[in-house]
């Protein structure tokens, strides 16, 4: 073996551990993180001007049955006790927007109608908003 050879050899493991060394490491969401994320997915179905009401209501249908699941799971997590994270908190107190399927459940509301009365929609506000250009 040449000096040529192995510092060649030395310069080849030294970009690739160093490569390695800079590849993220894969993170692993948490319950309510997934949760947020499909509730984002289903709320994003709700308000595409681009989807037929037939695609809407599908797409509505398994994202509710994925929320349930989510949902579940969240309410189930034993990891979360006695975490105090802001997120963490957030979801628990508001637990209408949080748990969006259980929640209409509950009011024996439909899962849109639920969402928009939390954010304060309503048939009246809707009635009375005019449309303009800004």
């Amino acid at each position: 073996m040449t000096i040529k050879t192995t510092t060649l050899g030395l310069a080849l493991a030294v970009s690739v551990f160093a490569g390695s060394a800079l590849t993220p490491a894969p993170s692993m969401a948490g319950t309510v993180e997934n949760l947020e994320r499909e509730r984002a997915i289903f709320i994003e179905t709700l308000l595409d001007p681009d989807a037929t009401p037939a695609e809407r209501e599908a797409n509505i249908e398994t994202s509710k049955r994925r929320l349930v699941d989510l949902e579940r799971m969240v309410l189930r997590d034993d990891s979360l006790i006695g975490r105090n994270t802001p997120t963490i908190k957030r979801a628990f107190a508001n637990y209408d927007l949080t748990f969006l399927v259980h929640a209409a459940a509950e009011k024996n509301m439909s899962v849109v109608d639920n969402w928009l009365e939390q954010i304060g929609v309503t048939t009246q506000s809707l009635m009375s908003a005019s449309r303009a250009r800004r």
